[in-house]
């Protein structure tokens, strides 16, 4: 008899299990099938306001389209309105000159600009050693005017300016020059392989290592900084002073690299996707610097920068020094190519640091305010190391830290 009950028992159970699943599957399958309808139809109404636009344009447009402007322009107005602010649409030409510049087959000429706010000309901020920049005698404090027949007041921002001067190793390119002391020059340069340093490194203030760092972007970041942190301990720095300022962190682990360098074992920084899911970045080892540690930011300080100076502050205990930063905590897609060499950025994930926080939107509040005044940011790219008072601020931070 009692067997009877028990596989009666087990018969209804197994129903009742086979019912939930069932019942499971179906509401699992409803959501997909809702899911998949919605997207359909917003992909259907989508593609029918843009051809009644493109049915309007056509039939009663006096000037012609060009279509491959047209379409590049659809794609980079599709990234604009899907709400990433950080999603970016590479037309074909665009994609090429960053794939280029990446592998080496395109190159500058040896310095780094920015559009100056007053003459509109590239400002030249950085020349590079041993590249056609130095060799023909060009200077920080001048500036390119012209890049060919093309005024670089013409030129939209730094980017376009700095996009105008690459080329392929050999090719030549005739530049507009105005000395720091305002002679004009016409210039003829060829282009040339050459390596670009992120890492600057000098002792100031007696005995306060101070490291500049423009950028997170190559895999010898890393390797530069912690060279550069090794010969200021070498040399009896008894504090250090990162300058993160204007570096937007692009290469997230050339930056996760660099400040396991700094900070004890642990969790350094995780990801989090858009379902809600973890991925650890990086776990740091038990090396560290013990010498007390400044990062000097301001508003340009973004992304993997932004990730080494908080690992800093909160895993090393060092001192954020400056303005707050940009609040680009976000983790980027590879570029997407697409069948006509055109390509595309966007965001996949939320950075968070080794306490589960995001700075994403509201950046990272430093410690110690070193605002600028109006004159000092006029002024901003004539400052020297000696002179420029946000690096005093940093300075003077640091070796408080070392009772001096």
């Amino acid at each position: 008899m009692s067997k009877k009950v028990s596989l009666a028992v087990a018969a209804t159970v197994t129903l009742i299990a086979m019912a939930v699943t069932f019942s499971i599957t179906m509401v699992v399958s409803m959501n997909m099938f809702n899911n998949t309808v919605s997207s359909v139809k917003n992909k259907e109404r989508m593609y029918n306001k843009l051809s009644e636009v493109d049915r309007y344009v056509r039939a009663n447009e006096y000037f012609t389209i060009n279509e491959d402007t047209l379409n590049d322009t659809i794609a980079s107005g599709y990234m604009l309105g899907i709400s990433d602010k950080y999603a970016r649409y590479y037309s074909a030409k665009a994609y090429s000159e960053r794939v280029g510049l990446e592998s080496g087959r395109l190159m500058g000429i040896g310095v780094a600009v920015v559009k100056d706010p007053s003459s509109g000309y590239g400002r030249i901020i950085r020349v590079y050693d041993n590249t056609p920049a130095s060799e023909i005698g060009m200077q920080v404090g001048g500036f390119i005017t012209a890049v060919g027949e093309t005024s670089t007041r013409n030129l939209t921002d730094t980017a376009a300016i700095t996009s105008a001067l690459v080329g392929e190793e050999g090719t030549t390119i005739t530049v507009k020059y105005l000395t720091p002391d305002r002679q004009e020059q016409t210039l003829e340069l060829t282009h040339a392989n050459y390596t670009t340093p992120t890492v600057f490194s000098q002792m100031t203030a007696g005995t306060c290592g101070y490291i500049r760092i423009d950028a997170f972007s190559t895999t010898t970041t890393a390797t530069d900084f912690r060279a550069a942190v090794d010969n200021l301990a070498n040399q009896g720095a008894t504090c250090l002073v990162f300058d993160l300022r204007d570096n937007t962190g692009e290469n997230l682990n050339a930056a996760l690299v660099s400040a396991d360098y700094c900070v004890p074992a642990g969790l350094m920084a995780q990801s989090q996707s858009n379902t809600g899911e973890l991925e650890d970045l990086r776990v740091s080892d038990d090396r560290s610097v013990s010498l007390p540690m400044v990062c000097l930011v301001n508003g340009n300080t973004a992304g993997g920068a932004e990730l080494f100076a908080n690992a800093l502050r909160k895993m090393g205990g060092a001192s954020l020094v400056g303005t707050t930063t940009a609040g680009k905590g976000v983790l980027l897609s590879d570029p997407q190519s697409f069948s006509d060499g055109s390509a595309a950025v966007i965001t996949i994930g939320l950075l968070l640091d080794n306490e589960g926080q995001t700075w994403n939107d509201v950046g990272l509040t430093p410690d110690v305010d070193a605002s600028l005044s109006a004159d000092e940011q006029n002024s901003y790219y004539d400052f020297t190391i000696d002179t420029d008072p946000q690096i005093s601020k940093a300075v003077n931070a640091a070796l408080s830290l070392t009772g001096q």
